[in-house]
């Protein structure tokens, strides 16, 4: 392709945005919404799964054990529950440890522990952390059939609540991703048929003439792309700024909510809205093209 023919096709692109201005800008806002709603919902969806990912190893076992425990057989039960697959890390809370927590846990009502005097009712426990929480219902069985375990608990609810709202978002991402897509790549394809239906005419005298297919597509496709990019480049620069003022007030306030930092998370949204904005814009060019160049 010779530069004089990539400066004639550059030259019709920016003539047929400018002739088709509020269509072209119909197009471009179309593109911000769709894009806008899309990476917000990224954004959602990234964080949700990081808050579950920190969650999960958040997850873990607690054993009790019976009061006629010795010492010896709280050290041998330590020893074999590190034995066990899956389970990174042990670690033992003692009688006193789990009275000072909830006390803890109460702040300025622990005096309502007073009337236990010197009884302390908190059984020796150890806290059992796992590499995957997905078999921690398999492993809970296993413990509680030890020797010398009173129960074994985990929060079972919160678990599988856990996997269904990340399993919920991932398959409503999917199909949020196709609806967006389907709706911008509409708006984009009306907007390219528009343009060639107003040039049908010097479509067809090119094709007359002995244009190829892909000399007379050149310009529609840059056109679609560069309104796709327009808008991805719009809907990128709102959605930083955005994100950015959030984290840092989210931060401040619930500064233990794992919020991803804005960089270089946000480097990477970026790019992936660029491009798909610039697919998108291409492909519904190359859609609205093919009723025409069938001569």
């Amino acid at each position: 392709m010779s530069f004089r023919t990539k400066e004639y096709f550059i030259k019709e692109t920016y003539k047929s945005i400018r002739r088709n201005g509020f269509m072209s800008f119909a197009s471009v806002s179309t593109v911000v919404v769709s894009l806008l709603v899309l990476g917000m919902f990224l954004l959602i969806f990234l964080n949700t799964d990081n808050l579950a990912k920190h969650l999960e190893k958040q997850v873990q076992i607690s054993v009790y054990m019976e009061d006629s425990a010795t010492g010896g057989e709280l050290e041998t039960m330590r020893e074999e529950l590190k034995k066990l697959p899956g389970v990174v890390e042990v670690e033992a809370v003692t009688k006193e440890e789990a009275l000072e927590r909830f006390k803890e846990r109460l702040g300025d009502q622990d005096k309502l522990l007073d009337s236990l005097g010197s009884d302390n009712p908190f059984p020796y426990s150890f806290e059992v952390h796992l590499d995957k929480p997905e078999h921690i219902s398999e492993i809970t069985e296993k413990i509680a059939q030890l020797p010398k375990v009173e129960t074994a608990r985990f929060g079972q609810e919160i678990v599988e609540h856990l996997f269904n709202l990340t399993k919920t978002l991932r398959i409503g991402g999917v199909i949020l991703i196709f609806v967006l897509f389907m709706a911008t790549l509409f708006i984009i394809s009306n907007t390219i048929r528009l343009t060639v239906f107003a040039r049908r005419k010097e479509v067809l005298i090119m094709r007359y003439v002995g244009a190829t297919d892909w000399f007379i597509r050149w310009p529609f496709l840059l056109e679609g792309m560069s309104l796709g990019f327009m808008g991805a480049l719009v809907a990128s620069l709102v959605l930083n700024n955005t994100y950015v003022a959030l984290s840092h007030n989210i931060h401040a306030t619930l500064a233990f909510l794992p919020i991803m930092p804005a960089y270089p998370l946000m480097y990477y949204v970026d790019i992936f809205l660029i491009l798909a904005g610039t697919g998108i814009g291409a492909l519904g060019s190359y859609i609205s093209l093919r009723h025409f160049l069938r001569v």
